[in-house]
């Protein structure tokens, strides 16, 4: 199981659930909205709230788990992964909601971040660039498939299944992770977090950061409320 090929398969999967997540909200805002008896709006917030603290925690929390082993600092993040994605499903308010969403984020992205640091670890030179756009392309995949197929089983069933689904996906993971990772790999240490922050005076840098910040921006903004505009106008269709 230790075979290059399976562990770039878990790690995969990993951004796989990951994107899952974090993308499922686009096509649940709807039934969410419904389900707490609030505006889509409010229930949209859910998606800034997640990218606040998603950038501002990934920095913070890669660093935080720089001089752990990888594989120790995988495990517990994706238990706390799988955690707070329970407990956004098992959410009876709109408050418990958010702090589900809040914990799936300060986690998320320093998922992504250990994942590739084992594939630089794990793979020869000449893969790992293939491996890595396999990684993000499970962000990919999470939006072509697991996110309609979540709003399907949404609308069919609850919402909360969908969350429900990614925790056990989550666990399955770590699983596979626990016995296919190796568990003596670390980071480099950091000494500075404000040294790390010099990298941003750099212009290619800032056009580098720049460019996917205005392409995303201008993208999910309007895959966020696609399925609002949609859902009314069919209503309004129905109604004459």
């Amino acid at each position: 199981m230790k075979t290059l090929k399976f562990q770039s398969f878990v790690l995969v999967l990993t951004s796989f659930i990951l994107g899952f997540s974090e993308f499922i909200i686009v096509g649940i805002l709807n039934n969410i909205a419904t389900d707490f008896h609030i505006s889509v709006a409010t229930v949209g917030l859910l998606v800034t709230i997640f990218a606040i603290i998603y950038a501002i925690a990934t920095p913070l929390v890669s660093m935080s788990v720089g001089h752990h082993r990888l594989y120790w600092s995988y495990l517990v993040l994706m238990l706390i992964f799988a955690a707070s994605n329970l407990l956004t499903a098992l959410a009876n308010n709109y408050f418990l909601l958010i702090a589900g969403r809040i914990l799936t984020a300060v986690v998320s992205g320093t998922l992504v971040s250990v994942s590739i640091t084992f594939v630089s670890f794990l793979a020869p030179l000449t893969k790992r660039a293939g491996i890595v756009a396999w990684i993000f392309s499970g962000f990919s995949i999470a939006s072509v498939f697991g996110v309609p197929m979540g709003t399907w089983l949404s609308n069919y069933t609850s919402w909360r299944y969908v969350f429900i689904i990614i925790s056990i996906l989550a666990v399955i993971t770590l699983l596979l992770a626990m016995f296919c990772l190796p568990y003596d790999l670390r980071q480099q240490h950091v000494n500075s977090f404000f040294k790390q922050l010099s990298i941003f005076l750099d212009h290619q840098i800032q056009l580098g950061i720049l460019l996917p910040l205005l392409n995303l921006a201008g993208i999910y903004v309007f895959y966020t409320y696609l399925r609002p505009i949609f859902h009314k106008e069919w209503v309004l269709t129905i109604m004459r």
